[in-house]
């Protein structure tokens, strides 16, 4: 009997190794394969989806999705959310690590979390990673942000973004958000649609372009001001 339990012990080892050893691998694999396909988008033909609308997919929801190219989005549309999402775009090299050191000193010293994110940073958040927000997710999306601002030009990460953009639930992009609040297509958006569309980003279950609260138009107002005055901003894009 003493030898059975012997014998049995190297078994449940042997099992508790594989299984920690598939664990690992499959936690390698998921951190790896994000930076691969990264590769894998840089072609303008293909258009990534992001986790939100797999997970709509996968649950047999439909969700709406029409994917445009950049230069057929009206450019008052990127000005303004470059100014409201993130207005150093074409000056950073995927994160702002000066607002990103100021998000951490707040955190250290007990105050409330802001914003921080980039445009690199939302896009490899909503390609590849949740919503939640943790340090682990941070910590994810800083060297993903990076390696998307190396190998993707500042057109694709926008075009991208643009496409996978959370505007209402079960709308994503931003020609089906222009077809669903103000029928018509991206290419026609006017200053006010562009900059309500905008403002919309930061919570877009709860903000509605269509029927803007007070706040919230007000913020536009702010937003379509700072489009109109953006020339300098948009240079990587327009050129």
């Amino acid at each position: 009997m003493a030898s059975e339990r012997n014998h049995s012990q190297p078994k449940k080892r042997g099992l508790l190794y594989r299984l920690v050893r598939l664990v690992f691998l499959l936690a390698l694999f998921l951190i790896i394969a994000p930076y691969l396909l990264v590769l894998l988008y840089v072609p303008s033909i293909v258009h990534p989806v992001s986790t939100l609308m797999a997970g709509e997919t996968i649950v047999g929801r439909a969700y709406e999705r029409q994917w445009v190219d950049f230069d057929d989005i009206a450019p008052v549309l990127v000005q303004s959310v470059m100014m409201s999402e993130d207005g150093q775009f074409c000056a950073h090299g995927g994160v702002d690590w000066n607002a990103l050191n100021g998000v951490i000193d707040d955190a250290l010293e007990g105050e409330g979390v802001r914003g921080a994110s980039t445009i690199p940073m939302q896009t490899v958040k909503n390609l590849f990673l949740t919503s939640s927000r943790s340090f682990l997710r941070k910590a994810l999306e800083v060297p993903l942000a990076l390696w998307v601002d190396l190998i993707w030009t500042k057109r694709r990460t926008m075009e991208i973004y643009l496409n996978i953009a959370e505007w209402a639930p079960g709308v994503f992009g931003i020609e089906a958000a222009a077809q669903t609040y103000f029928g018509r297509p991206a290419a026609k958006l006017t200053g006010r649609q562009a900059a309500l569309l905008a403002v919309t980003l930061p919570n877009p279950i709860k903000r509605n372009p269509a029927k803007p609260s007070n706040s919230l138009s007000r913020l536009a107002q702010k937003i379509e001001k700072r489009a109109s005055q953006s020339g300098a901003y948009i240079k990587c894009l327009y050129g």
